[in-house]
């Protein structure tokens, strides 16, 4: 059987996010974010983990950009952190210009070595003096306004060079991960019993509006100031499992596989990117609007859209659907009530079907199997539901019994590059079926902090060393150039 090509063009490389990485997190006129608050509070909900050296990249960038200019990457997808830029956060508080340095020398050194900026504006690193002044994005208005003003100062920084950004990374884990259950920053949730404050069943809808609306007026704000001079690309990184149902032949499983990547992805992706043929499965006579289940199971807890939102949010074309895909599910449903603490749709998530058969090959950690086929599945419903390129801005995976290995067995990454492998052959496949995907970025370029995971799983194609943050390569790294070309792109390009 043929291996699936890909565009000879297809843009590829790796990603990152600031606060995994940066370090410096007090240098250089930096102000602090609601992770630096969250890995310091006591007792630790982050395993003891913090960010505040990292990786060490804000000291190490040079030697990060040799890496990616070893294993031949087109392109590099890296978050700005707000506070570096804005320390205080707010539309009237000073910018700051050392920030402003380090990722200019980030940006010119990719260009030096022939390899795209792919900036991510926000990846869950909320200024802590914002979410002190008004609770952050718990007010829309408010969080809305400051998101553009610091997206603004960013187009007008490095849009000269910078033609591809970002504005939201994974909107839903934020939301969900933070005002739900606690897990994240900044930890608001009415039922975990680490959590001081919050309202899980209101809060995470609030703090989605808030995102969606903050995408929306920076996206406005590109189309109208910046893109006629820089002629640049914009959107959003949504995360999203596919799901199927665990009874294959019950129609309420399907009913509840579908409701639940509208829970997942149609909650963010319905009013950023619907067009005009999605409108059936929405919600009146407009044009975007929150997925109907969502209205039906939560009513009034949704906030709406007002006619102001619409007119903001129609004006906010987004070019392109970044994809963060790690694993699928299957989705068995319930015929009790929905708690007012769901947030899912009112359904279980499951990892084996009815007759016992696991979704996929197991990982390094407990959330993820390799589910290549359903990945081919997913990129053709998004592709179909929302009409715009595709591109894969996160998709890794740590090796079983990874976070326990050495360094010499961690660089022999075999069930990695199988899972890149087959993902890859699962877009070549999902291209031949009419999805237009356009990019793949494997996450990450390195180890690093895993959030409330901590130091613990290794998603990096290059091994970390937490003592010395001496960075080896691991055979992926090295063979994902290697991979493309074999799938027909051009690496010469």
């Amino acid at each position: 059987m043929a291996t699936p090509s890909l565009p000879p063009n297809f843009e590829w490389g790796f990603a990152t996010a600031a606060y995994q990485i940066e370090g410096a997190v007090a240098e250089d006129g930096r102000g602090p974010s609601i992770w630096d608050t969250f890995t310091h509070l006591t007792p630790t909900r982050t395993k003891g983990a913090n960010g505040d050296v990292a990786c060490d990249h804000y000291h190490r960038y040079e030697e990060d950009l040799e890496l990616l200019k070893r294993y031949g990457a087109k392109a590099y997808r890296f978050s700005i952190a707000w506070s570096r830029i804005v320390p205080l956060g707010g539309r009237d508080d000073p910018v700051n210009e050392a920030g402003i340095a380090f990722y200019n020398k980030l940006i010119d050194g990719l260009l030096e070595k022939g390899i795209t900026p792919w900036v991510t504006l926000y990846h869950w690193d909320l200024p802590q003096g914002i979410e002190n002044r008004y609770g952050g994005w718990l007010d829309v208005e408010e969080s809305q306004r400051d998101f553009e003003r610091y997206a603004r100062v960013c187009f007008e920084r490095f849009g000269d060079r910078v033609k591809n950004w970002i504005t939201l990374n994974e909107p839903w884990i934020q939301s969900i991960f933070g005002y739900a259950t606690g897990g994240n920053a900044p930890g608001r949730s009415s039922t975990n019993p680490q959590s001081t404050a919050g309202n899980t069943p209101t809060e995470p809808w609030i703090a989605g509006k808030a995102q969606i609306m903050s995408h929306a007026r920076s996206v406005a704000a590109y189309n109208k100031d910046f893109r006629p001079t820089q002629n640049g690309q914009i959107g959003i990184s949504l995360n999203g499992d596919f799901y199927e149902p665990w009874d294959a032949d019950d129609d309420r499983d399907k009913e509840a596989a579908e409701r639940r990547m509208e829970f997942h992805i149609g909650w963010f992706a319905n009013p950023i990117l619907a067009p005009a043929n999605r409108a059936p499965f929405l919600v009146g006579s407009l044009k975007q609007d929150y997925p109907k289940v969502m209205r039906d199971q939560l009513g009034d807890r949704l906030p709406p859209f007002t006619p102001a939102d619409f007119a903001i949010l129609n004006s906010a074309e987004t070019d392109f659907y970044g994809m963060n895909y790690y694993t699928s599910q299957f989705a068995h449903h319930r015929t009790s009530p929905p708690s007012e603490n769901d947030y899912i749709g009112n359904l279980d998530e499951l990892q084996e079907d009815k007759n016992g058969v696991s979704v996929g090959a197991e990982s390094g950690i407990h959330w993820l199997r390799s589910c290549p086929g359903m990945f081919r599945k997913h990129l053709s419903r998004v592709y179909r539901l929302y009409g715009k390129p595709i591109y894969i801005t996160e998709n890794g995976c740590p090796c079983p019994g990874e976070d326990k290995m050495t360094r010499a067995e961690s660089v022999e990454d075999a069930y990695r590059i199988k899972y890149f492998e087959d993902h890859l052959d699962a877009i070549g496949g999902a291209t031949g079926d009419g999805a237009d995907v356009r990019g793949y970025f494997a996450w990450s370029l390195m180890d690093n902090l895993e959030w409330s995971d901590g130091y613990g799983p290794r998603f990096g194609v290059t091994f970390t060393d937490y003592d010395t943050l001496e960075r080896t390569p691991k055979k992926s790294a090295l063979l994902l150039q290697k991979m493309l070309a074999e799938r027909g792109v051009d690496i010469n390009g």
